[in-house]
Order: structure tokens, then sequence, then C-alpha cells
């Protein structure tokens, strides 16, 4: 009897051992989980912090692209009003095409009809694109000329492009100005090209204001303005050809660096420059030269 009670003390005992063991190892684990934190607990709370980080950039991120692309569908508009007088051509965007998961029992005329309704569809879509090309077309066929629409330096980069038209702060009286013109950079003595066909009505040489300066009249009330130039290599009066030389980008001692002022006018009134490039480059170049022209808020001239 003895024995068998030493037996029950030792098994309860035991027992009891095992029990506050792992409750004190439940409560140390608890206690460990709530103060420390393992590498991989922190390796992933620092992955968490990025993350955080990374969504908020983003977010900015997407609302600065929003932004540009209104920008430049309001752009698009402006543009269409000026050259060609009219409103842009509408076009609906490509529609994703339905994936449909595979199915036995989906019949093989059912893909057909799909196919046929698909190709239908692009044709359609295609046929929009034909007929807005046709449109504009035909709008330049009804005027006497197209705008000067080629860029006045060869192989330029949007990189090079500087302030347009509005209002910009002036590096030589440090206030805000009407800048009629756009700056494009380029290394002194870098040959500039007239950007139509036309007659120079203007040849002027001058140490002030904008330097020395060619202007060039063309059809249909359209002129561009050449500033800031070195060497002048057309006279008053003569004829000149797109992309033919009539000058070279100059230094003046009022500009902070050599650069071609450029302006477009038509019948006297100052047009933005930057809405007549995108015929001389890439639509991505053009996107980038336009968000260049309107983020640059100092001129150079």
């Amino acid at each position: 009897m003895k024995k068998g009670s030493r037996i029950g003390k030792f098994l309860g005992g035991l027992l009891r051992y095992l029990v506050a063991t792992v409750s004190l190892s439940i409560v140390f684990y608890i206690v460990f989980a709530l103060f420390f934190s393992t590498e991989e607990e922190r390796r992933l709370e620092r992955e968490n912090r990025l993350y955080r980080q990374l969504y908020g950039n983003l977010t900015q991120k997407e609302a600065l692209i929003t932004d540009v692309v209104d920008g430049l569908m309001e752009k698009d508009e402006a543009i269409y009003r000026e050259l060609f007088e009219t409103e842009a051509p509408s076009m609906d965007a490509v529609s994703a095409v339905d994936v449909i998961p595979g199915s036995d029992s989906l019949s093989e005329s059912f893909y057909l009809s799909s196919a046929a309704s698909t190709a239908e569809s692009l044709m359609l879509m295609a046929g929009n694109v034909d007929d807005n090309f046709r449109e504009i077309f035909r709008l330049l066929e009804q005027r006497d000329s197209i705008p000067p629409l080629s860029l006045p330096l060869k192989g330029m980069s949007y990189v090079q492009t500087g302030a347009s038209v509005g209002l910009k702060h002036n590096p030589i009286h440090k206030l805000e100005m009407q800048h009629e013109g756009i700056d494009l950079i380029a290394p002194q003595g870098a040959p500039v090209y007239a950007a139509a066909d036309g007659v120079v009505t203007q040849e002027i040489h001058s140490r002030k204001g904008l330097g020395n300066i060619v202007e060039i009249s063309h059809k249909n009330g359209y002129s561009t303005r050449y500033c800031l130039l070195g060497e002048i290599s057309v006279s008053k009066g003569r004829n000149v050809k797109r992309g033919q030389k009539i000058g070279t980008i100059g230094i003046s001692i009022t500009s902070p660096a050599a650069h071609l002022h450029y302006e477009v006018l038509h019948r006297g009134t100052v047009l933005d420059p930057v809405n007549y490039l995108f015929a001389s480059v890439t639509p991505d170049e053009y996107a980038k030269m336009l968000y260049m022209s309107v983020r640059t808020s100092q001129s150079m001239d």
C-alpha cells in the first residue's frame, strides 16, 4: 500500500511538473513573441514599410501621370484648333478582348461567331483610324500650305527643350515676364534650319535683346523668327526652302547658355511653337518635349 502510494505521488508530481513546464513554455513564448522579433519577422516588417512607402510614391506618380495625360489631351485639342481649325477627331480606346476559359462543352460555332465578332470590331476600329487620316488630309488640302512643322535644329532631343510661351522667370530682370517663343538648347555654332519654305523678311544684326534675328514669312499668314543667332547665312528678300541652313547658334552676354529662341506667329499673333514640333519627332519624344516646355519656369533670354 505504501509502495502504491509512493508511485501515485511520484506520478502526480511528474504530471504537475510537466504541466508547469508546458505552461511556463507557453508564457515564455507569448512574452518572447510580444517583446522580441525574430530575424524573419524583422525582415518582413522592413519589407512592409518599404511597400507602404512605394505605394505612396506610386499613388503620387499615378496622379502626376493623370495630370500629364489630361494636359496632352488639352494640347492635342489646341493643336487641331490652331493647325486645322477644327476639333480633334475622336478615337475610341481599343477594347480588351475577353478571354473565356477553355471548355469542351463550347461548340465550334461559338468560337467561329466570337472570332467573327472580334474581327468585325477590329475592322471597324481600323476604318475609324483610316477615316480620321482622310479627314486630316482633306483639311490640309483645303489650306494654301501646311504650317511650319519642321524642327529648326536637326537631331534634337527632348532634353534640349526649354521654356515655351507664357509668363516665365527672366534670368536678367529677375522677375516674371512674357516669353514669346521656345528655348531650344544647342552648342554655339550649331546650324539652324528653316522650318518651312518661305521668304526672308527680316535680317537683324544686333548685340542687344534677342541679338541677331532672321524672320521668314511663309504662306497662309505664318512666319517664324530665329533669334540669338551667331552667323546669318541668308539675306532679306531671299527665298529659302524647308531644311535650308539660315545661320548658326550664337551666344549672348544676356543669356546664361547658348540656345536658339524660336518663335512661330500667324498673322502677327504669337503661337506656342511646341505645338508645331510634333511632326518632326516620335510621339514619345514629343510628349517629353511638351512636358519639358510646360514645366520649365525660367526662360533663357
